[in-house]
């Protein structure tokens, strides 16, 4: 997820470490905030792997600032990622969340469209919070109010996604022609 979020922002623009932290911790903060000793080890791998380069600049007020920015190879990995995502980024909310905030930097509609129609197909499996005895529980088998609340947040937050993507689907695969 952190090198993901590191190779969409850079996509957009060259970033020093600073304003690399503080879009990532926007985007994910309210669920895992960033740290400097998550962060820049990141950095340092993507570097190493030749997706990112670093730049010196002169600084604002203060010393010189190291800018990064992506390489034709980190473009090309994030267009990689972005269409063919582990199976995690499409079933875990945060980490699918991220995917989404940079999925419009993949340039084909149609592979866009195949990562949401993956996305549809895993909110309409059965899924279940509880289990007793090897059968899959639901919000009318529990008499837990707390666990009840779990139910219809999630009943309530899937249906406005699988709205949301049926909708968007349906936008991606218009024929333009009309």
């Amino acid at each position: 997820m952190l090198a993901l979020a590191i190779l969409g922002f850079l996509h957009d623009e060259p970033l020093h470490g600073y304003e690399l932290k503080d879009r990532i911790t926007s985007l994910t903060g309210h669920v895992r905030t960033v740290s400097d000793g998550a962060l820049y080890p990141a950095i340092n791998r993507l570097t190493a792997a030749g997706l990112l380069e670093r730049r010196t600049e002169p600084g604002v007020a203060a010393a010189p600032r190291q800018m990064l920015s992506l390489t034709d190879a980190g473009r090309a990995e994030l267009l990689r990622r972005l269409g063919e995502p582990s199976e995690v980024e499409i079933t875990d909310r945060n980490r699918y969340f991220t995917l989404l905030a940079f999925l419009r930097h993949l340039p084909d509609p149609a592979r866009q469209a195949e990562v949401l129609r993956r996305r549809l197909a895993f909110l309409q499996a059965p899924a279940t919070f509880f289990s007793r005895g090897g059968r899959r529980l639901h919000a009318d088998d529990v008499d837990d109010p707390f666990r009840q609340g779990m139910f219809e947040i999630a009943r309530a937050t899937s249906r406005a996604e699988r709205a949301w993507l049926e909708r968007t689907l349906a936008e991606l695969t218009a024929d333009p022609t009309g």
